[in-house]
């Protein structure tokens, strides 16, 4: 299964990041470089027109709709619910998409595999905690772990619009029911083998064409684990309740999984630490180790790099958590930390407390890391940071990291603002980022339903979630430009764009969240029969994508 990314992540290994790195339509092929699909024999005259191109964004909107920009177009590609074989159905609040094509010479044929990050109750198992005295029945509790995890289905491209299989061999699903096995020499909490994998907010993929997905807010399911100041264990009762019906070791979840696309086998990998993660973005090194980013989203909380040992290890090698404000990484390792002895009986214990053990060497706090991006024309990282209520950071930013020399397995580095969220930038708690083909960076935004357009709430100038993007080239470069509203109550999560870079996927999350009685649902997108809105997956295109691409080709003709 071939995949043009992996080219991406190839190139980003082989170009010298010490310097600028070259435009992105030149992809690194063994000892050559080629345009990039979709960049070369244009007329002069075509690029002349583009030239002058002026990308029209969008005002905010409060509209129970997915709302796009002149130039584009959507169409639901599958949703809550949907029939994906004879035996599942599509899961809830679907969140990271990931599209891999069998050939890559075909980009219009291939696997998506796409998170589902939580239930929403009412939705899926008619249970209402609104309601005074509502108790939850095993019934119900299997309905909510069916609805999570993740899904693999088969989709293809046909007169432009992508369409799922119907009833491919691919298609599956994976629950908080599936048996995965836990790639650590060491039983956690007593076991080498985890049921299920839960709370999957974003991900990645590896250089070997597998899918990451990040099990984020874990706690809400099984609970979690808390240790006093004498590491005496107690545990906290989940949000959801499950350990009722299901006693499930909490240190079994808040792991990076890896799924493999061919067969939906999986393993949850210890070496990355355990926190809220919400993705992981893989760097491949010159002699084939991996760089991991990951974010703890959580206020607070902290940034994470693992560097592998071993050439396409995400066990063997070390932790390491971000101090930002010296531009150091830390090493989160038992054998040459004095202060992580002094705490902890070993390595494995570090890893499973990897929050503790964080703050206990002093690493930098943050407000709330989430989607991790690497910039293909400068090499430097992207972090999203949403927001931090409590420290009255109300719109977060985006974090810009420039490791030492461009080289990702260094141990310093510099941290610095890349830009801030608030009215003056238009745009309010920056999530999910992805770059285009052309180095063109598009943001999604994560307001809450409960927050959005009240009057008495900072977000009211905002209006619903948005998707925005920053050009790289034109008239527009460096402005932040809204491309798409999302519906009531909704986030835009999961962009992805495919190998020829014509269509973004994108989910629509959680729209309605907020509905309190089914027959009054606060959205009624997307618009079926019987009005119960539903978390889906959309197709973005439409020639506004291409030209902003082709921008790329002007740039590289001038310089």
């Amino acid at each position: 299964m071939g995949y043009s990314r992996r080219n991406f992540i190839s190139f980003l290994g082989k170009a010298s990041l010490g310097a600028v790195m070259m435009p992105q339509f030149l992809i690194s092929c063994g000892n050559t470089t080629t345009p990039a699909p979709g960049f070369k024999n244009t007329p002069e005259a075509i690029l002349k027109k583009l030239k002058n191109f002026v990308l029209k964004g969008m005002l905010p909107s409060d509209t129970d709709d997915l709302l796009l920009a002149n130039g584009l177009k959507y169409n639901v590609i599958v949703k809550h619910g949907d029939k994906i074989s004879v035996e599942d159905t599509f899961g809830d609040n679907n969140d990271f998409t990931c599209f891999i094509p069998f050939d890559e010479k075909n980009p219009k044929d291939g696997l998506l595999w796409v998170n589902h990050e939580y239930m929403n109750s009412l939705f899926v198992s008619g249970y209402n905690y609104r309601n005074p005295g509502a108790t939850k029945t095993k019934e119900q509790v299997d309905k909510e772990i069916y609805s999570v995890g993740g899904t693999i289905v088969r989709i293809k491209e046909e007169n432009g619009q992508w369409k799922v299989v119907e009833n491919d061999p691919y298609n599956k699903r994976i629950t908080a029911h599936t048996p995965i096995k836990l790639n650590w020499d060491v039983p956690i909490a007593g076991k080498n083998t985890a049921i299920g994998t839960l709370s999957n907010c974003s991900g990645g993929i590896t250089p070997w064409n597998t899918f990451l997905t990040c099990e984020e807010n874990y706690d809400s399911c099984f609970g979690e684990i808390k240790y006093d100041e004498n590491n005496n264990r107690s545990r906290i009762a989940s949000q959801y309740g499950w350990e009722k019906f299901y006693n499930r070791p909490p240190e079994h979840y808040g792991w990076v999984v890896e799924i493999d696309p061919k067969d939906g086998s999986a393993q949850k990998h210890i070496a990355l630490g355990r926190f809220a993660h919400e993705c992981c973005t893989l760097y491949e090194l010159d002699d084939k180790r991996v760089v991991a980013y990951t974010g703890d989203d959580k206020n607070s909380e902290h940034l994470y790099k693992f560097i592998s040992s071993k050439p396409g290890s995400l066990k063997e090698g070390t932790l390491y958590v971000a101090d930002t404000i010296n531009g150091k990484w830390l090493a989160l390792d038992w054998s040459t930390q004095p202060l992580l002895k002094e705490k902890f009986k070993d390595q494995t214990e570090v890893l499973v407390r990897a929050r503790e053990a964080s703050k206990i060497l002093k690493a930098t706090e943050l407000n709330r890391p989430e989607d991790i991006e690497i910039d293909p024309v400068t090499g430097h990282v992207f972090v999203s940071l949403t927001n931090n209520k409590p420290k009255n950071d109300f719109h977060g930013s985006i974090l810009k990291i420039e490791e030492t020399n461009g080289e990702y397995d260094a141990l310093t580095f510099k941290a610095s603002t890349y830009m801030a969220g608030g009215e003056e930038n238009g745009f309010s708690c920056p999530d999910n980022l992805a770059f285009d083909m052309s180095g063109n960076l598009w943001i999604t935004t994560d307001m809450s339903g409960s927050v959005m357009n009240r009057e008495d709430k900072p977000y009211m100038p905002f209006k619903n979630n948005s998707l925005f993007v920053i050009p790289r080239y034109g008239k527009d470069a460096g402005k932040i430009i809204r491309v798409a509203s999302a519906p009531i109550d909704a986030e835009l999560t999961g962009p992805w764009f495919s190998p020829d870079g014509k269509s973004l996927f994108l989910s629509v999350q959680h729209p309605g969240e907020q509905t309190k009685d089914l027959q009054n649902p606060t959205s009624t997108w997307p618009f079926d029969v019987d009005n119960i809105p539903k978390s889906s997956v959309v197709a973005i295109t439409g020639d506004l994508i291409e030209k902003m691409n082709k921008l790329q080709e002007i740039e590289a003709r001038n310089s």
